[in-house]
């Protein structure tokens, strides 16, 4: 019998600095074209990470692309003065390239020139696996016995020069990816998940970017304390001030004025400029400057003629919230509950996350809405017109059929 000691796992090594030593940054073409033609002379997957300045600057360009390869090393690509990698797309674009969360990064790796033809997205293949806890550190130090450095993934990495310790984690996040892939691998062959994990990672890359968000103001914080088309419409007027100045300046639009601060204005109404100022943030001497910016656009909300106001929620093709199930159609409300209590056993049998056995709002609409006739085939038609996979189709019709038949 094992004692508690030999239970627990030893401690995590933590990695302190990159096995080649720390590269030096790539700023040159020269510099970009021989790190490509190492890519070219090396072996096995890619692995690519990209650091962006979410918080601090506008939009979600990438500050630096970090890719190791065996036999190529790492290399630390600055795609400020290099923002065409298309020479690196040429060497590995037909290679299998590894990301932790992929759909973070390659919106930003397209505009630089970089897309890939097959991915191993390592943040998926834990989920997919049922690890615990899919964050990067968590996986590495679960499944290789190693600690990374924490706390520059939120930085400025729009800053110049870029500080030393920030690119030595940068090196080792993706030093790690290759072995943390394979590792991840054996679990997902070992629980008969490998096609489940191919068919996820090519619907990554069939997906594209994602469309432009429909309404973004209303994501406001605290908008939802606003009662009155009115105010919905100062406030829609006043986003839209702050967001162009925030991309003229590139800026993140939070730091060019806070969203609490476009919700108290709206909610405070002034009809001076004067009594704008007045309100904390404003009183700023930044915001001073702007308070003319600023009160015309609430002016300008405030003057909208009523057809040209806001309706309170975004219009969608949709059901309607869940919580209003039960009044508006109780055998929907039904349906819905058959079918999110059979999916969470069968979440749990396969030890994947429910909302990675089928995307809930796919759920919701097959429930709200079933199918004609309501049978194993046009439910599956369903499921597949809706973006599921095939393993996530075979696994499901059969449980949603009969949900869908309940009531």
């Amino acid at each position: 019998m094992s004692t508690p000691e030999e239970d627990t796992p030893p401690p995590a090594v933590p990695l302190l600095a990159p096995r080649d030593g720390l590269p030096p940054v790539i700023e040159t073409s020269t510099a970009l074209v021989d790190y490509a033609a190492a890519l070219r002379e090396g072996t096995g997957p890619v692995a690519v990470d990209a650091e962006r300045a979410s918080g601090y600057r506008y939009g979600q360009r990438a500050y630096l692309v970090q890719l190791r390869r065996n036999g190529s090393g790492t290399g630390l690509i600055d795609p400020v003065p290099l923002p065409d990698l298309s020479v690196v797309q040429d060497a590995i674009g037909d290679t299998e390239w590894v990301l932790h969360a992929a759909n973070q990064d390659l919106p930003c790796l397209a505009e630089i020139g970089l897309t890939p033809e097959r991915i191993f997205d390592t943040e998926l293949a834990a989920r997919l696996a049922g690890l615990p806890r899919v964050g990067l550190g968590a996986v590495v130090e679960s499944l290789l016995g190693y600690s990374l450095q924490k706390g520059h993934s939120a930085a400025d990495w729009s800053t110049r020069p870029l500080p030393e310790e920030w690119l030595v984690y940068a090196a080792l996040d993706v030093e790690v990816l290759v072995d943390l892939r394979d590792a991840l691998a054996a679990i997902l062959q070992e629980q008969g998940k490998t096609e489940w994990a191919r068919q996820e990672f090519e619907a990554i890359l069939a997906a594209g970017p994602p469309p432009p968000r429909s309404d973004p103001w209303r994501r406001t914080s605290g908008v939802h304390g606003l009662r009155s088309r009115r105010q919905l419409g100062m406030l829609r007027s006043l986003w839209q001030a702050r967001d162009e100045l925030a991309r003229r300046r590139d800026v993140a639009p939070g730091r060019v004025l806070p969203d609490a601060a476009l919700v108290s204005a709206v909610q405070a109404d002034p009809r001076t400029e004067g009594a704008l100022l007045e309100l904390p943030v404003f009183r700023g001497r930044a915001n001073r400057k702007l308070v003319g910016t600023w009160f015309g656009a609430l002016a300008r909300g405030r003057e909208l003629p009523e057809s040209e106001l806001p309706m309170h929620s975004r219009s969608g093709d949709g059901p309607p919230p869940v919580n209003r199930w039960a009044d508006r159609d109780p055998a929907a409300a039904t349906r819905l509950q058959v079918a999110r209590a059979g999916l969470a056993e069968l979440a749990e049998r396969h030890t994947v996350p429910v909302e990675n056995l089928l995307s809930p709002d796919l759920v919701r609409r097959l429930m709200w809405s079933p199918p004609q006739p309501r049978d194993a085939e046009t439910v599956a038609a369903a499921l597949r017109a809706g973006g599921a996979r095939e393993w996530q189709i075979d696994l499901t019709r059969e449980l949603l059929t009969d949900a869908a038949n309940r009531a």
